[in-house]
């Protein structure tokens, strides 16, 4: 069983993951409206991956034989100043769902919780590969500047992204 500071952590993550997905929906909006089809694609993605993060952990709450708690979703940013600002929130949101995983992982090997720390590597690796992502498109629109055409151009590139579950169903 999970202990009661572990609970309100993970349960306090679920949160933090569902207000990410409500976040990139927000920017993916944004970017439809800016005419970027292919950037809103990426973030409506990037939306399910934290939903599915969110009820990942959710799972692994009630297989620790405990209940979650719930607290109010917070309401996103919805007004975005144009695509490099939209990436260079995703950067910062992104380095700071790897403190709260940290902490997590942190908190679990204070606790000789070693299920519940082995549970958390993944997302800890999983943030590493967040990161980086987010941080090679940023480059990039640094890099294009206010080339519209190579703007188009990223922007076809991130419409190839499609959401793979990252937790297939297990078989019986």
């Amino acid at each position: 069983m999970l202990s009661e500071k572990l609970t309100k952590a993970l349960s306090d993550q679920v949160n933090a993951e569902y207000y990410s997905a409500y976040l990139y929906l927000a920017m993916s909006a944004a970017a439809d409206q800016f005419g970027l089809k292919g950037t809103a694609n990426w973030l409506f993605v990037q939306a399910q991956e934290e939903m599915a993060h969110g009820t990942h952990i959710y799972q692994y709450i009630l297989e620790r034989g405990v209940a979650p708690t719930f607290a109010a979703i917070e309401q996103p940013p919805t007004a975005f100043v144009d695509i490099n600002a939209i990436y260079e929130m995703v950067l910062e949101h992104e380095r700071k769902v790897t403190q709260r995983i940290n902490a997590i992982a942190t908190l679990a090997m204070q606790e000789s919780d070693h299920a519940c720390y082995q549970f958390m590597m993944w997302y800890v690796d999983e943030q590493v590969e967040e990161e980086a992502s987010a941080t090679e498109i940023l480059d990039k629109l640094r890099l294009i500047g206010d080339n519209k055409g190579i703007l188009l151009t990223l922007d076809n590139e991130l419409a190839t992204r499609t959401f793979v579950h990252p937790f297939p169903a297990k078989v019986a």
